[in-house]
């Protein structure tokens, strides 16, 4: 045993798990204890914990009494996993857990895996749908078990692996109230249909009845099959408690969360724990977040939301979705071009060139080199969606698809936000309409947000730009992360919980993956 351990000490010297900096470990020493070689032997499978042990000198960080403060601050840490919306079982640690390297390689173990979780999900995005683009990273295991090995105070520095953003410790609050929107066992469903005020019927006793049972009962005095102020006024508060929109009408949405159990309630708030942990851990002071879920583009400072606006998104087909992704937005563009996306060319715009090669005469045929082609030179007849030549290219103009300006993230898939003079669709309560960009209601006073860092007179800026011809680019210094997420499940501002319809189908194959993760329906 001692000649393997020495091989594998050998083999960690020149491993790449083990270049990254982190805190000094001790001085390697030339002989090994049996204790050291039996640690050594239990983690040459793994890589990462092989390189961490490797590089400490086969040192302990949770077995003997020095590291009896350690293995508390651990299973204190995953006693609460129900609480971070991660399944206890998956966190099982030695009972004993006073030495052995056995018992050390399994707490080690916990602890990466806990770390893990916290900071990257239970399930991999990327698995779920095609338009999940997240990648999320983890923790660099010998770093984190490093730095807990020299920690002054273990159970802080367990606390701190948790994201800590007043978003995620809304949900967990959420989570732990989540059966107070529970009613009690027999108590009669919420009645089917849209009930407003005026209405009369005898199935609104139950509604009455349903409200009371949630601690939300109507004023003394109602008549109870007759939808009055006082009724009207519970479902207002119910609806409010709900996150639901509040107008005192008991719709579908509102009945459906009357008759919804807590596991629907804490379901959804596990979800939304989950797409928090995919993000990256600094989402910048200064960000851009765009909830694709709710239709809306906001610009946070400090945790404060400084600008607001409707959006429109992609369309709920598998082509057009929105994809959920972060990035840096780098430039603004004034009188933009409007450079046709190919899968838009060739689908929808030359079927309708074949059969009149005067349609769509707005937008020019451009070859290879950016040259305009006259219509009448090209044979449309010829081309199919594989082997059409050209592009497409509509000139800045006032009925430009991307209006007055567009904020530019470069990134693989060509997504961006942009104008647009099809203004009519921001009045629609579902805005899942584009092929995919985002469309922004207030554009020019979003652009004005994001140059107020860099010019005295944003407004003028703007106005300079839109008077000159052609593209005007300006870059912004410095770029300002922008974050697409899906949030059917989210706290307002003031921290109550809001909910809004899955418009993409997405949570249900993440609950599905959660649960085969571990969480099940608890």
């Amino acid at each position: 045993m001692r000649a393997s351990g020495l091989a594998l000490l050998a083999a960690l010297a020149v491993s790449p798990a083990s270049a990254t900096a982190r805190p000094a470990y001790p001085a390697p020493q030339l002989d090994f204890t049996p204790a050291q070689l039996a640690l050594a032997d239990a983690v040459r499978h793994d890589p990462d914990l092989a390189a961490f042990y490797g590089g400490n000198g086969l040192q302990p960080v949770f077995s003997g009494a020095e590291g009896a403060p350690r293995r508390a601050a651990l299973a204190a840490a995953v006693a609460h996993a129900s609480e971070h919306g991660l399944p206890a079982a998956r966190y099982a640690i030695p009972q004993a857990g006073t030495g052995g390297a056995v018992d050390e390689v399994a707490m080690a173990t916990v602890f990466v895996r806990w770390a893990n979780d916290l900071t990257r999900g239970l399930v991999d995005p990327r698995k779920l749908a095609s338009q999940i683009k997240r990648r999320p990273e983890g923790v660099d295991a010998g770093r984190a078990l490093a730095e807990f090995a020299v920690a002054a105070d273990p159970a802080a520095a367990m606390a701190a692996l948790a994201p800590q953003d007043p978003f995620y410790l809304a949900l967990q609050r959420a989570l732990a109230e989540a059966p107070a929107l529970t009613a009690p066992p027999g108590t009669p469903p919420a009645p089917a249909g849209t009930w407003k005020p005026g209405m009369r019927d005898p199935a609104l006793a139950d509604l009455r009845a349903r409200l009371a049972a949630l601690g939300f009962a109507p004023g003394p005095g109602g008549e109870v099959d007759l939808y009055d102020a006082g009724l009207a006024e519970a479902v207002l508060r119910f609806q409010q408690a709900a996150g639901l929109g509040a107008d005192g009408i008991a719709g579908a949405r509102t009945i459906a969360r009357l008759n919804g159990d807590a596991s629907d309630a804490q379901r959804a708030i596990l979800i939304a724990m989950e797409r928090w942990r995919w993000l990256p851990e600094d989402l910048g002071a200064r960000h851009i977040w765009v909830n694709l879920a709710e239709y809306t583009t906001r610009v946070v400072q400090d945790g404060a939301v400084v600008f607001e606006t409707r959006s429109v998104v992609g369309k709920a087909t598998a082509d057009f979705e929105t994809p959920e992704f972060s990035d840096q937005m780098e430039y603004l563009v004034f009188n933009p071009a409007w450079n046709v996306p190919r899968s838009i060319t060739v689908r929808e715009y030359l079927p309708r060139l074949k059969a009149n090669p005067n349609a769509v005469g707005h937008i020019d045929i451009v070859d290879s080199r950016g040259r305009v082609v006259p219509r009448s030179q090209i044979d449309f007849s010829r081309y199919t969606a594989a082997n059409f030549p050209y592009r497409m290219r509509q000139k800045p103009s006032d009925d430009n698809a991307l209006g007055q300006v567009k904020f530019l993230f470069p990134n693989e898939w060509n997504i961006y936000l942009h104008d647009t003079p099809t203004r009519w669709l921001f009045n629609e309560t579902r805005r899942a309409y584009s092929h995919g960009c985002i469309r922004i209601h207030d554009p020019l006073d979003l652009a004005a947000e994001l140059l107020s860092r860099q010019t005295a007179d944003p407004q003028a800026a703007i106005r300079s730009a839109l008077a000159r011809e052609g593209e005007q680019w300006v870059r912004l210094t410095p770029a300002v992360p922008v974050h697409l997420v899906y949030f059917t499940t989210f706290p307002d501002a003031g921290g109550r919980l809001r909910h809004v319809p899955d418009v993409y189908g997405r949570d249900a194959p993440l609950w599905q993956a959660l649960s085969q993760a571990g969480l099940g329906d608890a």
